[in-house]
């Protein structure tokens, strides 16, 4: 079914203001939206509430309109529109909460317009927590021990009767954790729960057993209308659960993961957005026990989410326009793999490479706020670098996030006495990694000490101690004055790149025995993200930078002259 004949004008839901949680990633989903359904001759009606989006451009419509974002204001514009079709699944939680609520009222069926993406008991199923936890159990997927609760008092009841503290709010249809948090204490159940009630639109939150320390693990993966399913990406938090995923460092693809805990989250991912009959992208987030094969199901988005931008531009594999194409009627066999233009969209990326999401916090701005992290998101925007290992990508991440550092060397904890970093380590902020690359630098505490206050995967923390190395392995060969003039070099500091571009490859270690320019500046290449790891010839790749080995994009352009 290449196409559903009856789609002649698709109405678009923006992601409105740009707030926490929900930001450019919804502006980015939309555009390929656009972009998608108007290369198949659709007329294109979009409604966001934010002018300041290229989703908004006078060219990715045909009727734009720049009102807010409410029933009423959609319900007019639908009247004088007449769209055949709404698009339901990639305005974030806005346009998923809105598409729903003018489905559920009857306004769409009288007014003859299908909800594509995702129909409102499907939406249902994965944003009540109630009818989720029925769901998940009744395919047989774990969840958490929980209870979903409309007031105060059965909140603290089953905290108290059966779960005990910590325990973990978490309110029904709010963004980026809004609402909900970890409690410890009876004044924190008091506070966070009516909060919660307060925010959920529904009323309803879900009081679960804190599980804090477990791996927390997504798969980003992809369903059309005839059942065929795919992952397109796994990711993994540098950070364990207790911290929402869009405050934590992202590596994509899992690297701590045993072939068997892979393939059991894997299926996991794809038995759910089989379970709940999704059409198009869906977003699986799981909590795993590091020291066993216990898993829970955390949540599931049933839409385009914030992690889907990350996973698009991780594998060069655009979720948002796959899933806007399977929205009116393709399959996941007959849309192209637009970089290889050879395979299908059913053929699931391979990253031979390593991606590192470091997010971007506003306290620089907000002084007197909490840095402390926890389920409610406080990040306003992100960074993504792509290496050919786990050090080189942390610390272009590092560099990009533009908070004065070249490496993972922040200048105020440089500055700081032992004891201060010891504590900072145990402190769960946004600036946690630098603190614990400075108790491995200095060697105040070893890995296995801080993976036990941390919870961190020793892997992440032992890949930490390597860097560490390096760098004290270089600047010992700084300060013994090595002869570098055969190198052409005048001295010592005219030799000292950052470590960030000295350690930027695990080809480009220094040598104890000499220091050379070759060494110390090794000469950059530029390596292809094709979706398949170089099994294909790909015709529109792009490029990440990185030092030594084949230059492929020199290779790329060589071929295509």
């Amino acid at each position: 079914m290449p196409l559903n004949k009856d789609i002649h004008k698709v109405m678009i839901i923006g992601s409105g203001p740009i707030v926490i949680g929900q930001a450019a990633e919804f502006d980015y989903a939309g555009n390929q939206a656009c972009k998608a359904l108007k290369s198949l001759g659709l007329e294109v009606c979009l409604v966001n509430s934010n002018p300041a989006t290229l989703m908004t451009d006078h060219s990715m419509a045909d009727e734009i309109y720049l009102e807010p974002l409410t029933l009423t204001t959609l319900e007019r514009i639908i009247e004088k529109e007449k769209p055949d079709s709404l698009l339901s699944t990639l305005g974030g939680q806005t346009g998923l909460t809105l598409s729903m609520e003018l489905a559920k009222s009857g306004f769409l069926e009288s007014h003859g317009v299908k909800l594509l993406g995702a129909r409102p008991l499907t939406i249902d199923k994965a944003e009540d927590r109630q009818l989720f936890k029925d769901t998940m159990e009744s395919i047989g997927e774990p969840c958490i021990p929980s209870k979903v609760v409309t007031t105060y008092e059965d909140a603290a009841a089953f905290v108290h009767d059966e779960i005990g503290f910590p325990a973990i709010i978490r309110p029904a249809f709010t963004l980026g954790g809004t609402g909900g948090g970890i409690v410890n204490n009876d004044r924190e159940l008091d506070e966070i729960a009516h909060n919660g009630l307060h925010r959920s639109p529904i009323h309803q939150i879900l009081v679960e057993k804190c599980i804090s320390g477990w791996k927390e693990v997504e798969f980003e993966v992809m369903r059309d209308s005839k059942g065929n399913v795919i992952t397109v990406c796994s990711m993994e938090n540098f950070d364990p659960v207790g911290v929402h995923t869009g405050d934590s460092i992202v590596i994509a693809p899992t690297v701590t993961l045993a072939d068997k805990e892979y393939q059991m989250l894997r299926s996991a991912a794809l038995n759910i957005i089989s379970a709940l009959e999704i059409e198009g992208g869906c977003n699986c987030q799981f909590a795993l026990n590091p020291d066993s094969f216990e898993y829970a199901v955390i949540e599931v988005n049933p839409r385009v989410s914030r992690s889907s931008a990350l996973a698009s531009k991780a594998t060069g594999y655009p979720i948002a326009k796959v899933a806007a194409l399977i929205a009116v009627g393709f399959t996941l066999d007959e849309i192209p793999n637009f970089v290889t233009k050879k395979t299908k969209a059913c053929f699931e990326p391979v990253l031979d490479y390593v991606v590192v999401k470091m997010p971007k916090f506003p306290f620089d701005k907000f002084v007197y706020a909490a840095r402390k992290l926890g389920t409610q998101m406080k990040a306003t925007g992100e960074v993504m670098a792509i290496g050919q290992n786990f050090e080189e990508a942390i610390l272009k991440a590092a560099r990009g996030l533009e908070v004065g550092v070249k490496d993972l060397n922040l200048p105020a904890f440089v500055k700081e006495g032992d004891q201060k970093i010891r504590e900072r380590v145990a402190q769960c902020t946004d600036q946690r990694i630098f603190a614990i690359y400075q108790a491995l630098k200095r060697k105040l505490l070893t890995v296995e000490e801080i993976h036990e206050i941390t919870k961190i995967d020793e892997w992440f923390l032992w890949k930490l101690e390597k860097i560490c190395e390096m760098e004290n392995e270089r600047d010992s060969c700084v300060r013994h004055g090595n002869d570098t003039s055969s190198a052409g070099m005048s001295s010592p500091e005219s030799a000292s790149p950052s470590s960030a571009c000295a350690l930027s490859s695990s080809d480009c270690t220094l040598s104890l025995s000499g220091l050379t320019r070759q060494s110390l500046f090794p000469p950059r290449s530029f390596k292809m993200v094709d979706t398949c790891a170089g099994e294909f010839d790909a015709e529109t790749p792009y490029f990440y930078s990185t030092t030594g080995g084949e230059n492929e994009a020199e290779e790329f352009l060589n071929e295509n002259k």
